[in-house]
């Protein structure tokens, strides 16, 4: 039986890891960013720090240019450990799998002007196949709806997050990644009306969901219960190991230790 698993994170700004509110994260006007915390350990020290307890399916996220370098070094402390996502295309994926990454996690690419392309989802996967490919679904709500946003969240294309698009692109990946960018960075707990309107997700048995964001460990138990199981979870700026005094890092290992045995 599948049980809500907690999956960690590595977001890289500027090649530094960073915990940054979401809607905030705008190249054209810098003035408007907002950083929760900017860590003084490198990359590789989380990466390893996730490989000591064995915290499958962690992601690294590129927020913009100049992080490259960063992503690397995380990729090498951990081969085959983490998810790699941030500017991915058809002409870079494979390289990111040889440098490392388990997985790509791809966004913008699959939205030429703002539109849904199914030629470049169906061509990445070909490339590089579908168990290795993570669709980011991350949105924000519009007139009652989730739409999928790109370039960081500021952009909202055509698409809806909902059953038709996740039956369509299930075909082509292996897992969605979905951040919930309006509270993204906010320490507000779930979007527990997008968690409820992933429930129709559940019958998919081979495509995973992994939400964001999180406020408290009873987050866990709580998505658990509307998912059957079937929806992981990610911890930000709530997390200790990120500056947080909300949810203990311990606490995430211990329960996935205990969902495990």
């Amino acid at each position: 039986m599948l049980r809500t698993k907690f999956r960690p994170c590595i977001d890289l700004h500027d090649g530094k890891v960073k915990q940054i509110v979401g809607g905030s994260l705008n190249e054209s006007n810098l003035d408007e960013l907002k950083t929760n915390f900017v860590a003084k350990e490198s990359p590789s020290y989380y990466a390893n720090l996730y490989k000591q307890h064995n915290l499958t399916g962690a992601h690294v996220i590129k927020l913009g240019p100049g992080n490259d370098a960063a992503a690397k070094e995380a990729l090498s402390a951990w081969p085959n450990g983490l998810q790699i996502g941030g500017g991915i295309t058809d002409e870079n994926a494979q390289d990111w799998v040889d440098a490392g990454a388990e997985k790509v996690i791809v966004t913008s690419f699959l939205f030429p002007d703002a539109k849904f392309s199914l030629d470049r989802l169906q061509r990445l996967s070909a490339n590089i196949s579908r168990e290795r490919l993570v669709v980011d679904l991350s949105c924000r709500k519009r007139d009652k709806k989730w739409v999928v946003a790109m370039n960081k969240w500021q952009t909202i294309t055509d698409t809806e997050v909902n059953q038709d698009t996740l039956n369509l692109l299930s075909a082509y990946c292996s897992e969605f990644l979905v951040h919930a960018a309006d509270v993204e960075g906010l320490c507000q707990g779930i979007d527990t009306e997008l968690e409820n309107g992933l429930e129709y997700q559940s019958h998919m048995q081979e495509v995973q969901i992994v939400c964001m964001t999180l406020n408290t460990i009873t987050d866990l138990s709580l998505v658990n219960h509307l998912s059957n199981g079937k929806v992981d979870l990610t911890f930000g700026s709530a997390l200790d190991i990120f500056g947080g005094n909300r949810v203990r890092f311990s606490d995430c290992v211990a329960w996935n230790n205990y969902q495990i045995n």
